[in-house]
């Protein structure tokens, strides 16, 4: 089973449950990190890293002799990744390439009636595999992990997230902890995924970008549940607004602030309350009972 774990903001906690989870789950885990702008889950499972590979996404490459700056690859790119400018009074024109704007898709390399154009790869990033044997008892134990990171002053991220997800291994129970927000690295986190937990927090913040959470999710057509963090603070709104929408609520985790000095120390809560392992077992298995009931 392939479940993710989202939020519609930053700061709810996602990372937080997506690792508790994880380290409460009885062997065969798969934890796949897809916040590839700022991947954090591997301060808490601390795995050691075996693997690295490049991501890279093809970007045109214009050959400005057999260009005539017919302007068709400019009309063709649907994110103005290309800009034509033609020349005047006898003078060449000129085209500019914005590759932090490319989305790799090729279309105006198959559109060029000049065959002026040519794909090169970029490196946009690099996804890691590795392993991590954090917290290792007789009930939990190996655990793959993998996870990507952008580039600095890369903008695209999916195309990272998508070579994370190469990596999914159908025989393990995958958690998959998605970015925050509800924007295209998000979807692409979350599509394909057999259950969603969106973590949020009891405040008109959490509530309001959970209900853009909840659009996207019905949107993808992936079943989904509620984890409110933090739930003994803030108002009722958030369980009012799940009981109006018929959203189960799967968990509540109460603010502490031991908990919250552990993650500033990189430490799981599991591991500094081991009582939490039991809730978080619970949590997995009244996922697995609404995804059995669908």
């Amino acid at each position: 089973m392939i479940i993710s774990v989202a939020s519609g903001k930053g700061g709810t906690g996602k990372t937080t449950i997506a690792v508790n989870m994880a380290l409460s789950i009885d062997g065969g885990v798969q934890f796949l990190d897809c916040d590839a702008e700022e991947p954090n889950a591997h301060i808490f499972l601390k795995p050691v890293i075996k693997q690295s590979k490049k991501v890279f996404i093809p970007v045109p490459e214009i050959d400005e002799k057999k260009c005539t700056y017919c302007g068709r690859c400019r009309q063709v790119c649907a994110y103005n990744a290309i800009a034509v400018i033609k020349g005047t009074g006898g003078k060449r024109g000129s085209i500019l390439v914005f590759s932090n704007l490319c989305h790799g898709c090729g279309s105006c390399s198959y559109f060029c009636p000049e065959g002026a154009i040519k794909e090169v790869n970029k490196e946009i990033g690099e996804v890691e595999i590795g392993s991590s044997t954090a917290l290792t008892t007789s009930t939990v134990g190996f655990m793959q992990f993998i996870h990507g990171r952008l580039n600095i002053g890369e903008a695209m991220a999916p195309p990272v997230i998508r070579q994370i997800k190469k990596y999914i291994n159908p025989t393990r129970t995958v958690i998959i902890d998605a970015p925050p927000g509800t924007s295209c690295p998000v979807v692409e986190a979350i599509k394909g995924s057999d259950f969603c937990v969106l973590v949020t927090e009891p405040t008109p913040f959490g509530l309001n970008d959970l209900v853009l959470a909840v659009e996207v999710l019905r949107k993808l057509a992936v079943p989904f549940g509620v984890v409110i963090n933090r739930s003994d603070l803030g108002n009722k709104k958030t369980d009012e607004y799940c009981e109006s929408e018929n959203i189960p609520i799967l968990m509540r985790l109460p603010f502490k602030k031991e908990i919250a000095m552990a993650y500033s120390k990189g430490e799981p809560i599991v591991k500094v309350f081991p009582e939490y392992r039991k809730d978080f077992r619970q949590l997995f298995d009244a996922i697995k009972e609404k995804k059995g009931s669908l």
